[in-house]
């Protein structure tokens, strides 16, 4: 028979003292250490009975192990014992209740004398009942009791351990509604039963903490934060509040459960696992500091304030529920309130049975009245779902026709929260387990929901207790040398008895121990001491706890790659580089099959597996990674998920490729190997689900599967029809099926050449930035208008890779390595390379200068250019056009000024909190704009801080300075604003838009505002009247650029295409739609009228106004990543991409202003020159033209300054 107590445990300072930091002995009364398991029962050489968590003696002494001078001292509460459940949770979701009592115990004689500890020192030490079952009040009464005998004055008739052993081995687990178990710890008796199964599922805890600690409507928004698997932190200074409070509502969500990471009692060193990216419920002790820690989106439950607080809006329940829900919970809660206006002659009784427990001191009859009232929620707002179960191959709800059946009764439109809730990951297990028989029979939302509907009393669905259990009585049978009269008393938690391997490793540890401490020094190099000490189960502890970091680290770097914006090189970030290093750095492939798994689990969860352009390349890299790695240690597994994962991720195209990720793995040799795709046939066939059909049909089946990722591996035919054919032989199929086989495998290769064209990938150079198609070319120039760019019924494959010669090279070619000579070659107009030695054009010689500019701390992310207009004063006869102002994630602001070679540094102006995003300059003032919210003015001559101007709710995205002491700022909160520096006051939120401003354009000379964002509108206000002029509308996604000249907006958006829109009429004149990827930079030529687009698909497109729209010209194919900027001005265009390339072109001085020159003047302008460019991500470029200078800011903190100097 089962038994209740699992173990008895002893946790607290063992042999070996360590601070929680690592550092071995012991560091004074004021710094905490690592608890260590010191006791136990069963004993761990019992091979009986499987051994404790080894992570327990972290969870039961979270704080870790504190020194006293002195031990309990009734007069000071608190060293007083302290009594607290908690709860673990496994990986397979089962659950571990824990009893826990810490005190104050004195330190043994032998560990003080080693680690030269003050005599009669004291340090906490926790007892632990185990057990599987949810006995709260049980485990802590037993726990108590134990307790108690142990430090009676009046001692106990056996030894302590005895009368623990005889508890957990004797005291066998009731029958649910059958048995009743009796059984005493010395004089005191105690019981314990379990409730039928076919009710509500067993809770042995009081709902009153929850009920107190929070009021009604913070109850239900904590409820709902639940219900919708939020991120979620409970914080309380008592550890019983934190796990009571946890369980309590976790039974509330009967008949779900809760599905995601449960710790109910957090271990204080592992508070960075808050920023975890995954749903969970977590309970923290309120005196940890969580101010360094992200928190975003995290719901924060605190218990001692009554407070909830997050960042993201929870929705609320639906209005009727609501409204029935608190009105329930109100009742219960507050009967003499609610029902003080009913008359009591008895003949209105609807709250009866609410003022009859509501006029009692609080009880289990309360505890059932709450619970039936979550329940009775759970049938109304889930009424009649049975008939929408529907058992398909995607599904097993019809999620749309049941909300469709809602509003239809309600009359309302779909509400965000339950369309969340349907697609909570606790829903769909409930459906899953409603489609089991036992679950079908004993629902109770069903059997309420019935009820309910006959007008019955909600408490007739539970099962009556009307058989009185069997009782079981556990003798206390005479264990021991116990004879007559004998006491046992203790002036300390006894230990059990040791045996000789034990007690002789103890004595090894602490004669080490006496030698550290004696000499004061660290041990020397050579094996760590602390591996040689740690015992079986520690190693395990240490190893559980070290995959769980792993991987909790994996989840928040993953989601964070995902999450980098287009401007941003994932292959240089940080979140790259720490997935690569967690990868590279694990010899037992911890880091890359949890990589993997991350995906996997991602993938499970919804994620449409769509990626970027550089997340592609980053994620792509770290697979091969992942699976060379694997493939060393012959890790199947890992290799086989990869496979798969990789099948499922394609780039972020309007056409879902499939096959990306898996064509650049090819470089590997793993998949030339026969055993991997013999050992992955053989995993097919052991899952498959359909093991009745024919088994050569089966066989067909799964090597057709086979067949596809070989294909799309880009294995040549014959290799892979060799291997095909070897594992078809072997399981001896017949003919027919070897024809279907090869006729399969010729038909997909055939498509995917359709695709790639005819290549031999196997032979290409494997270039560390993606494989390149097979079709692209260096660059190619469009001179001829394109076809029509609709992309309705283009088809991927003409649009990706099969595009001819006059069309641009495909996508994949975009990241081919580039292969400059060190700045000796440029390229022509074409986009071709050539020497330097340039034909005879009239162009200069002139030797390009490239320089580094460090000081940064962190990534640029803001680059402002001094123009001539902005002049601010007179330093050494000089004009300070020209000097450049960057902005950091280091939150600092710096001045540099370029004609001081070695020395550009001039300023640092510190102030922000964040990130700085936005920089502007006048004479004689610099403008900063920051994630912290703020905008600080600073003088430039001076470099002092003005003034900090406050007013918006969201990071800042765009800074302006514009006449008469004034500045213009944008914000992600979708305002706009304007600021009187002089009275450090908001002069007007001049513009409003319903999402996050990230472009703005100002003219100053006529007042007109343009700005656009994540609201895909492009806004048109005239600041002067005060008043919005347009809303220009046609874009489908974000507005990632602007530029306004005259009566002119151009608009550059993710959506793939730029618009050209009037500003007086308010209307679209010209859509330009050939870019293969978002546009993130526009830029308008005001002398010949013509518009210059920049995107992530590398290409700079020239467009000009002709006669019936605008068209196409020139398409040069200089860089290789996303365009993040273009300035134009009348002779001279400058370029910056996100791959760290520069460009600078020229139009030829005889073209300028000519009008009687014939042919397209866009297409005048002429690559000049392109210095060499270096490995590093660019988040922001700024150009001076005037000095043919343009500046670069990268993600590793440098600014890369080239300087053109042309003598013209």
């Amino acid at each position: 028979m089962a038994r209740i107590f699992e173990h008895f445990v002893v946790c607290g300072i063992g042999p070996e003292i360590r601070t929680l930091d690592g550092a071995k002995g012991f560091h004074g009364f004021d710094t905490y250490y690592l608890p260590s398991l010191l006791d136990q029962y069963p004993p761990p050489n019992h091979t009986l009975y499987p051994p404790p968590p080894p992570q327990l003696p972290t969870c039961v002494l979270p704080a870790g192990v504190l020194f006293y001078s002195s031990g309990f001292d009734s007069n000071y509460a608190y060293t007083f014992p302290r009594s607290y459940p908690i709860v673990l949770t496994e990986g397979d979701g089962t659950k571990i209740y824990v009893s826990c009592i810490a005190f104050r115990d004195p330190v043994s004689e032998d560990i003080a004398e080693a680690y030269c500890i003050p005599a009669n020192s004291f340090a906490d030490k926790c007892i632990c009942l185990v057990s599987r079952s949810p006995s709260f009040r049980l485990l802590k009464n037993a726990l108590e009791e134990l307790f108690a005998l142990c430090f009676s004055p009046n001692g106990s008739s056996k030894p302590l351990w005895e009368v623990i052993a005889s508890l957990v081995s004797t005291v066998p687990l009731p029958t649910p509604g059958k048995d009743r178990v009796l059984f005493a710890i010395d004089n005191c008796l105690l019981s314990v039963e379990a409730p039928p199964k076919d009710g509500l599922p067993h809770v042995d805890i009081s709902f009153q903490p929850l009920v107190q600690c929070l009021d009604v409507d913070n109850l239900i928004k904590f409820f709902t934060a639940v219900l919708l698997e939020r991120r979620i932190l409970i914080r309380s200074n008592k550890y019983s509040l934190l796990t009571l409070v946890s369980e309590a509502i976790c039974h509330l969500l009967y008949p779900l459960r809760w599905q995601q990471v449960y710790i109910p009692l957090l271990f204080f060193s592992g508070v960075d696992y808050i920023d975890a990216p995954t749903p969970y419920m977590m309970g923290l002790h309120s005196g940890v500091d969580t101010s360094t820690l992200a928190m975003d989106g995290v719901v924060v439950v605190d218990l001692e304030c009554n407070r909830i607080t997050t960042t993201e809006d929870i929705p609320p329940i639906p209005e009727q529920e609501l409204g029935n829900l608190r009105g329930e919970i109100s009742k219960l809660l507050y009967p003499n309130v609610v029902g003080i206006d009913q008359i009591k002659d008895g003949l209105y009784s609807s709250s009866e049975q609410y003022s009859k427990a509501g006029n009692k001191p609080w009880g289990e009859g309360h505890d059932l009245q709450l619970r039936l009232v979550f329940l009775k929620f759970f049938a109304s707002l889930l009424s009649g779902y049975r008939n929408f179960i529907e058992i398909s191959a995607t599904h097993v709800f019809n999620t749309q026709a049941f909300l469709a059946m809602r509003s239809r009764s309600t009359g309302q439109p779909p509400e965000p929260m339950l369309m969340q809730f349907l697609d909570s990951h606790g829903f769909m297990d409930y459906l899953e387990r409603c489609l089991g028989s036992e679950e079908n029979t004993n629902n109770l939302l069903d059997k309420l929901q019935d009820a309910l509907r006959r007008g019955q009393n909600p408490i007739s669905i539970l099962p009556s207790n009307s058989v009185e259990p069997e009782i079981i009585t556990i003798a206390d049978t005479d264990v021991g040398n116990s004879g007559s009269g004998t006491k046992y008393t203790y002036d300390r938690f006894p230990s059990d008895l040791r045996t000789e391997e034990q007690e002789e490793k103890r004595k090894q540890i602490l004669a080490a121990a006496s030698g550290l401490s004696s000499s004061s020094q660290s041990v020397p190099g050579g094996k760590d001491s602390k591996s040689e000490t740690l015992t079986p189960m520690e190693r395990a502890a240490e190893r559980e706890c070290m995959v769980l970091d792993i991987k909790v680290k994996l989840q928040g770097l993953w989601l964070r790659l995902l999450k980098l914006g287009p401007t941003d090189d994932p292959l240089s970030s940080f979140e790259y580089g720490t997935i690569l290093a967690l990868i590279e750095s694990d010899a037992e492939g911890i880091g890359g099959s949890g990589f993997v798994e991350c995906i996997r689990e991602h993938i499970n969860q919804g994620w449409h597996c769509q990626l970027t352009e550089g997340q592609f390349l980053a994620v792509k890299e770290l697979l091969k990674t992942a699976i060379s790695r694997a493939t060393s240690r012959n890790d199947m597994l890992t290799i086989r998920d990869a496979l798969e994962v990789s099948a499922d991720m394609y780039k972020k195209d309007a056409h879902n490729v499939s096959d990306y990720i898996e064509r650049h793995l090819i470089s590997l040799s793993i998949w030339e190997e026969l055993r991997f795709w013999e050992g992955y046939f053989d995993y097919l066939m052991e899952r498959s689900s359909n093991k009745s059909a024919n088994y050569a049909s089966l066989v067909a089946a799964h090597l057709i599967f086979v067949e596809s990722h070989m294909a799309g591996l880009g294995i040549p035919d014959t290799d892979a029809w060799y291997m095909i054919e070897t594992i078809a032989e072997k399981n001896n199929i017949g003919y027919t099926q070897f024809i279907k086989l090869r006729g399969f495998l010729s038909h997909i290769e055939h498509l995917l050449i359709g695709y790639w064209g005819i290549t031999n990938f196997k032979g290409q150079s494997m270039l560390s930035h993606g494989l390149a198609s097979p079709r692209s070319k260096d660059a190619t120039v469009e001179n001829q208008q394109p076809a029509e760019a609709s992309g309705v019924g283009r088809s991927w494959v003409q649009s990706m890779f099969s595009r001819d010669t006059a069309s641009r090279t495909t996508s994949l070619s975009r990241v081919r390595k580039w292969t400059s000579d060190g700045g000796s070659s440029a390229a022509n107009e074409h986009g071709t390379p050539r020497k330097q030695d340039l034909s005879a054009t009239g162009q200069k010689k002139t030797q390009t200068n490239v320089r580094l500019l460090r000081g940064h701390s962190g990534s640029v992310t803001a680059l402002h250019c001094v123009t001539k207009r902005e002049v601010w004063d007179l330093v050494g006869d000089r004009e300070d056009a020209g000097f450049f102002i960057s902005g950091s994630t280091d939150s600092t602001v710096k001045i540099w000024d370029p004609s001081f070679r070695g020395n550009e540094l001039r300023a640092t102006l510190k102030g922000h909190t964040r990130a700085v995003r936005a920089i502007s300059s006048d004479r004689g003032k610099v403008v900063s704009g920051s994630d912290d919210q703020t905008v600080l003015v600073w003088d430039k001559q001076t470099t002092q801080l003005l003034e900090e101007l406050k007013g918006h709710d969201a990071p800042v995205s765009c800074a302006r300075m514009l006449s008469g002491e004034r500045v213009l700022t944008a914000a992600h909160d979708g305002t706009v604003k304007m600021w009187d520096v002089r009275t450090d006051t908001c002069v007007a939120t001049v513009g409003r838009c319903s999402s996050a401003v990230l472009c703005m354009e100002y003219d100053d000379s006529t007042g007109i505002l343009a700005a656009g964002g994540r609201d895909v509108v492009a806004n048109i206000w005239d600041i002067r009247t005060g008043k919005p002029m347009h809303k220009l509308v046609g874009h489908t996604k974000w507005i990632r650029s602007i530029r306004m000249v005259g009566d002119t907006v151009v608009t550059g958006s993710d959506d793939w295409t730029a618009r050209m829109w009037s500003v007086s009429r308010g209307t679209c004149d010209a859509v330009l739609a050939c870019h293969a990827g978002p546009i993130l930079s526009v830029e308008y030529s005001t002398l010949d009228k013509g518009i210059i687009t920049g995107s992530t698909d590398g290409l700079l497109r020239f467009w000009e106004n002709v006669e019936g729209g605008i068209r196409c010209v020139k398409n040069v194919t200089v860089h290789t990543a996303a365009v993040l900027s273009i300035n134009a001005a009348e002779h001279w265009l400058g370029i910056g991409a996100a791959d760290n390339s520069m460009s600078l072109f020229h139009r030829p001085q005889e073209r300028l202003g000519s009008s009687s020159s014939t042919g397209s003047k866009m297409a005048g302008w002429q690559l000049y020159r392109t210095p060499q460019r270096t490995v590093a991500v660019v988040r922001c470029i700024a150009t001076d033209l005037e000095r043919k200078r343009i500046c670069s800011g990268g993600r590793n903190g440098l600014l890369r300054l080239w300087e053109a100097t042309i003598n013209i």
